[in-house]
């Protein structure tokens, strides 16, 4: 099945821009980004759009479509009405560049704040040994692509441009999880409190569970109820909880 589709393409930079109207031939299969490339080659070839893989695996096609955060090779013409324009846009919680191509460095230099993994001390490569369950449990964080689109469309970094300085976002809050929950990370003995710094450094307590970084997450990684929500109860737990203060007091590590 072939149709006329209209799209409207926000075209513009850091100075501002305005949306522009196109007429694009579609075929049937076709995802949005097969799109975005026949309007480069055909009516706009100056359209600025960052793309790597078509596969949904590289995180970079990301864009906001009809006003979801979603991946352009990601989403099927045929899931949107044809009849009714498709409206595609640059994700809003980060700056333009130009066109659909947004400065994301935001992310990158939240990624540098988080110290990373700590191995045991006396273990060296290949003598580390793990739980088939404890593997399974942070198997699903490492699926994240790094789109950024939990990212954009928490409202925490979406609407508030002040608290990008205090909150890493769900992005990054699920990867301090993933190693607070590592069986085998000796941040504890190195001195650094995971917990006390996602709450006092990386803004944990911004978050306030709406779960629409799930909703958008093309891994289908259940940010919120498997990373989020139960770092937020360790947090509790190390300021609220008798037992598990006077734990942390005497020296005793609480196995999650």
């Amino acid at each position: 099945m072939t149709y006329q589709a209209e799209f409207r393409v926000w075209r513009g930079d850091s100075t501002g821009g305005s949306f522009e109207s196109y007429r694009v031939e579609v075929h049937e299969g076709e995802v949005v980004l097969d799109l975005v490339h026949r309007l480069q080659a055909t009516q706009a070839p100056d359209l600025a759009v960052r793309w790597n893989c078509k596969a949904g695996k590289c995180g970079s096609c990301s864009a906001e479509i009809n006003g979801r955060p979603r991946l352009l090779c990601m989403t099927r013409m045929s899931t949107l009405s044809p009849d009714e324009p498709v409206v595609i846009t640059p994700l809003r919680a980060f700056p333009v560049l130009r066109d659909l191509v947004t400065d994301v460095s935001f992310n990158y230099a939240k990624a540098r704040e988080i110290p990373g993994f700590i191995p045991p001390a006396g273990l060296g490569p290949g003598e580390y040994r793990m739980q088939q369950e404890d593997v399974e449990r942070s198997q699903e964080f490492r699926k994240c692509i790094e789109c950024f689109l939990c990212q954009d469309t928490c409202h925490v970094v979406r609407d508030h441009e002040e608290n990008k300085s205090v909150f890493a976002g769900p992005r990054f809050l699920m990867r301090v999880a993933e190693l607070d929950m590592h069986p085998l990370d000796a941040a504890a003995e190195a001195g650094l409190d995971r917990r006390a710094t996602a709450q006092d450094v990386h803004g944990l307590g911004y978050c306030n569970i709406t779960k629409c970084c799930t909703e958008v997450c093309p891994e289908q990684i259940r940010i919120t109820d498997n990373a989020l929500i139960p770092l937020k109860e360790r947090v509790a737990d190390l300021k609220y909880h008798p037992l598990v203060w006077l734990g942390s007091r005497i020296g005793l590590r609480r196995k999650d």
